[in-house]
């Protein structure tokens, strides 16, 4: 069971999204500021269509923090939908006749398959909640998760590595490199790989298509030892992979060198060990991506996501109404472009929640100050081993 949980709940148009994590320790600084930084993260990106000119995300936090400090109790946070100034009636929780119905599904989308697993006939039912603002939340409770993660030395970062068929050189970048991707409109560290993923964004919306790609989050400063071989669920590349594409439009998810090793001999493959006194073990390369038989290795965790192309297209495919069984072409409800800029802060996100589960599963404690002191002697004793 989990020691990290959380939950969000709230449709799209609805009031707004509401999210609990629980686990949470005690005296970890917290403010609606760190978690805004990441909710505006979030909504930049080339690309972007309608609703981020309607939504600036703020958070309310509604239990578990008092004065700046987390209380060890599960925090409780709100962002409110502005948007839903124009659906309170046809969102409205209230008996009544339902408006705004939608009995047309778009391929791609969770509307086909979602009404007939729950039986709807008002496809809006299902798109509300499948839709991708859900990730809204997820972003703001991650972001209580990265307050825990910083005051424990690490810090998680994700930077955008191709949109489309436009790829920014492959290289081992550092932490400063990727923080300076904040300043670029598509997230990308190599400012020619950032005009020619312009151009093509352009040249796509002009067309009425859209762009996938592909994302890279890097964890750094993590101890050795979060995770476990012993059991497969404790495999903490198979929880990062679960956490990674459960995002929507995530597809494929690679640890480290990932695909590419399938393709070169183990001699090309594996990290060669290496002791210094005073240091520790550490390792002359980073192929394994910091993972090692299902446990973290100190070097810098690195995972890569792909994203399908957005599945609202301003030029439509074919689709059936499920109640006329008319052909059509899909209606639009709003469409980015491209999305790859922002998954990433929703990647960040999925990573810092199975790392903050870890860091508890391996060091436990109630208090900020008392799984510091694990942490610290666990350091000691990695340098001595």
């Amino acid at each position: 069971m989990a020691r990290w949980q959380w939950m969000t709940a709230g449709e799209s148009h609805g009031p707004g999204l509401v999210g609990i994590v629980d686990g949470v320790p005690a005296l970890v600084p917290m403010t609606t500021a760190l978690i805004n930084t990441d909710l505006s993260r979030r909504q930049k990106g080339y690309g972007r269509g309608g609703r981020m000119a309607i939504e600036k995300d703020q958070v309310e936090i509604f239990g578990g923090v008092r004065h700046g400090m987390t209380l060890g109790s599960p925090v409780a946070l709100l962002v409110k939908n502005r948007d839903f100034a124009n659906w309170a009636e046809s969102m409205s929780p209230e008996e009544g006749t339902p408006d705004r119905v939608v009995t047309r599904p778009r391929p791609g989308h969770a509307d086909l398959v979602g009404g007939v697993k729950y039986q709807h006939r008002d496809l809006r039912n299902v798109l509300e909640r499948a839709s991708a603002r859900e990730t809204t939340m997820r972003v703001a409770l991650g972001a209580v998760a990265r307050g825990f993660l910083r005051e424990l030395g690490i810090e998680v970062r994700g930077h955008v590595t191709s949109i489309g068929d436009i790829h920014v050189p492959a290289q081992d970048y550092t932490l400063a490199e990727i923080e300076g991707t904040e300043n670029s409109p598509v997230r990308v560290v190599d400012k020619d790989s950032e005009e020619a993923m312009q151009r093509a964004i352009d040249r796509s919306k002009e067309a009425g298509d859209t762009l996938g790609g592909t994302f890279e989050v890097k964890a750094f400063g993590l101890p050795v030892g979060l995770g476990s071989y012993v059991q497969w669920h404790r495999r903490i590349e198979g929880a990062l992979a679960q956490a990674l594409l459960s995002i929507p439009a995530m597809k494929a998810v690679e640890v480290g060198a990932g695909f590419s090793q399938a393709d070169v001999p183990g001699s090309a493959v594996h990290d060669a060990i290496w002791w210094e006194k005073g240091q520790g073990f550490t390792r002359l390369s980073n192929r394994a991506g910091g993972i090692e038989g299902g446990i973290t290795t100190g070097m810098p965790l690195v995972v890569r996501v792909a994203m399908k192309p957005l599945s609202t297209l301003l030029a439509p495919l074919g689709s059936f109404d499920i109640e006329s069984k008319e052909p059509f072409l899909a209606q639009v409800e709003r469409s980015d472009v491209t999305a790859v800029p922002a998954a990433v802060v929703v990647g960040e996100a999925m990573v810092m929640h199975v790392l903050a589960d870890a860091l508890l599963e391996k060091f436990g404690g109630d208090s900020l100050p008392e799984i510091l002191e694990r942490v610290h002697r666990w350091g000691a004793y990695g340098r001595e081993y």
